[in-house]
């Protein structure tokens, strides 16, 4: 099965190794069929802590590396 890789810009890299990102997609919407944009906020790994709020990152589904974190960042 592939893994999913995700395109999102940095919100935040205030965690050790941890970044917040925000991938947004566009869907249409069923009844109004007006197109609607929605977001979430994905905890990736940044093995290097080079990533900074405002840059865009793709991330890769990956094995757990804890509760929350499911992602790692490819640069």
């Amino acid at each position: 099965m592939p893994k999913r890789i995700l395109t999102g810009k940095v919100v935040s890299n205030k965690a050790d190794k941890t970044i917040t990102v925000l991938v947004e997609r566009r869907i249409m919407h069923p009844i109004y069929k007006k197109f609607v944009t929605k977001s979430k906020k994905i905890h990736a790994h940044d093995k290097d802590n080079k990533c900074q709020p405002g840059d865009s990152v793709e991330i890769v589904e990956t094995k757990p590396f804890s509760k929350t974190k499911k992602f790692e960042v490819i640069y």
